[in-house]
């Protein structure tokens, strides 16, 4: 029999860190901007997230840590610098109006190379004899579940056994998609990003909205970095560990057809076709395991090709996505 009382929560701790990428770029593609950086961003978040509980954790000892410092130091840290990150570029496709997808794809690379280079000065710091960092009474405030998760049995286990980050990722999910679609900054939001001239013409500021809401996707996108460190992997830093979850959380945002709240299910989904090769039984054939991995992937495709073929406009991107708006030829 198929475990689901095991198979969700997992499903659900790996469906995090795609949940935050998806809702911050769903946020930034609404205004026009295609952030392909998302990777890069989730990754400078993790990195300053660890370096922020690194400096604490050096200043104090584990008798002495205050619990709301353990969480505020390594988030404000994420927060800054996946914001930096957006704020760059920003600067390059707004400002200077670079190509967007050139500019994202170097975010990436620059994001893993920030990464990997503060990761590995703090392990040689350290003298650790495994490549790796360790912050453990760090992560134990982060992961710390609801008291009464272990009382009550499956369901618990199901609905209550998860750190703070995973119940925030939910909550800024839904307040995004109630933004997006019932208030009146949403409403312009989702003009700049499927006409900036008309938003331009009827008074709307198209550098700010762009800039706001890609740094705020930004932000969010950081915090899926940071749950990945402090959460997913109870604190350890290994440089290069976050594999492709930045591209799924890219993905993930076609899946959900550019809807945060249809985010919330639909990743726990993609989390369990993510980690599903672990619960089919499959012997010592790597072909199959790996055919498996590929899900995710096979997954977005055939919903991309079925909205393409709906040719409904709700289902569509934003008209004005992936293109620098000159305000000169309006």
């Amino acid at each position: 029999m198929f475990d689901f009382v095991s198979f969700i929560p997992r499903a659900v701790v790996q469906s995090i860190p795609l949940l935050y990428g998806a809702t911050g770029e769903t946020l930034t593609e609404k205004s026009g901007n295609l952030n392909l950086g998302i990777p890069g961003i989730m990754y400078v978040g993790g990195i300053c997230g660890v370096i922020g509980a690194f400096l604490y954790e050096q200043s104090v000892t584990p008798e002495t840590m205050n619990g709301v410092l353990a969480i505020g130091i390594p988030m404000a840290a994420s927060l800054l610098g996946s914001f930096l990150m957006g704020l760059l570029y920003c600067f390059l496709t707004v400002t200077l109006r670079a190509n967007q997808n050139v500019t994202g794809l170097a975010i990436t690379t620059f994001g893993v190379g920030f990464g990997n280079f503060f990761g590995g000065s703090l392990i040689k710091l350290t003298d650790a004899e495994v490549p790796s960092i360790a912050l453990s009474a760090t992560s134990a405030y982060f992961s710390k579940a609801l008291p009464i998760a272990e009382s009550t049995g499956w369901f618990g286990k199901i609905f209550l056994s998860y750190g703070f980050l995973a119940y925030l990722a939910i909550a800024i999910a839904l307040i995004a998609s109630y933004v997006l679609g019932h208030t009146r900054t949403g409403l312009h939001l989702r003009a700049v990003g499927e006409s900036p001239a008309t938003a331009d013409a009827a008074g709307i500021n198209i550098t700010r909205y762009k800039y706001f809401a890609t740094c705020l996707g930004s932000m969010i996108a950081g915090l899926g970095g940071l749950y990945y460190v402090m959460d997913y992997a109870c604190g350890v830093w290994s440089n290069d560990a976050f594999g492709d979850r930045g591209w799924l959380a890219i993905a993930l945002v076609i899946f959900t057809i550019w809807r945060p709240n249809v985010g919330v299910l639909s990743s726990i989904f993609f989390g369990g076709l993510y980690i599903l090769y672990l619960f089919i039984p499959s012997g010592m054939n790597l072909a199959v395991k790996e055919l498996y991995k590929m899900l995710p992937y096979v997954v977005t495709i055939i919903v991309l090709i079925i909205t393409s073929m709906r040719n409904k406009r709700e289902d569509q991107p934003p008209e004005s996505l992936g293109l620098a708006y000159f305000r000169e030829e309006r």
